[in-house]
């Protein structure tokens, strides 16, 4: 997981301004990135809180391992939220250069590359945060390291159409770039940390009072903000990595689309 000196990047990936940039899409475009990424996560979430239950999905209760229908329920609902992040992430990594490219954002337009590249990802997607999972039991910064790793994957799939090879072409890509990734994503994490946190908070005072649809609408709401954030942060990533070992510009990774 160490650099040698003779491995260190030439050019900076320049962190800080990857990160400003970041927020500056999703504030920029924050109702367009909120609808992107609310209606698939809200799916996931009525078809998990089917599985397990919704005071389970919502996080207002803890899950139970009991027998091995309850097991197995549990397990298909993490497929479930696997497969919706995908999807999410898929249709705003198109988003993202849009908004870069002062484009305008259509939503239907991103629906079918989505859909085309959403096996690959979804199963590469879990195959990583096993991976990442599994290091981090080791220890967290092993975890961040494989996260790095494999950060640019779907990015990869989705303008690439790289399929199952996904995994490799984002090992390629990060190589030498790795722990300022691993920085940058840090942030994300941690927003995440503390969106899922202040949900976890509001959530089960609005479940009380207001009811389990409100909660789920609610919960749907905050967590697109933080998978958007997430989501274009990779992206822009992604596109970094591209502008620095190939010479390729955000334009012309956008120009698949077209």
């Amino acid at each position: 997981m160490t650099d040698t000196p003779l491995d260190q990047p030439k050019v900076p990936l320049g962190v800080g301004a990857l990160i400003g940039e970041s927020f500056s899409i999703l504030f920029g475009n924050f109702l367009k990135v909120i609808l992107v990424a609310f209606v698939p996560v809200l799916v996931g979430l009525v078809l998990s809180g089917g599985l397990i239950g919704f005071d389970v999905a919502l996080g207002v209760e803890d899950p139970t391992f009991n027998d091995a229908g309850g097991t197995a329920a549990f397990g298909l609902a993490f497929v479930v939220e696997m497969v919706i992040y995908s999807l999410t992430t898929a249709l705003l990594v198109q988003l993202a250069y849009d908004a870069k490219l002062k484009r305008p954002v259509q939503p239907g337009r991103y629906i079918g590359p989505a859909l085309s590249a959403l096996l690959p990802v979804a199963i590469l997607s879990l195959v990583a945060g096993l991976l990442a999972g599994f290091a981090t039991l080791l220890f967290i910064i092993p975890g961040l390291w494989v996260y790095a790793v494999f950060s640019v994957m779907v990015p990869a799939i989705v303008i690439e159409r790289v399929g199952f090879g996904g995994l490799g072409r984002s090992a390629r890509l990060t190589k030498q770039y790795r722990w300022p990734i691993a920085g940058a994503l840090v942030l994300g994490l941690i927003l995440i940390v503390v969106i899922n946190f202040v949900v976890g908070l509001v959530i089960g005072l609005v479940a009380y009072i207001g009811g389990t649809i409100l909660a789920t609408i609610l919960f749907s709401a905050l967590s697109a903000i933080g998978v958007g954030y997430i989501s274009i942060l990779v992206a822009l990533i992604y596109a970094r990595l591209r502008e620095i070992k190939e010479g390729i510009s955000v334009d012309q990774i956008a120009s698949v689309f077209d």
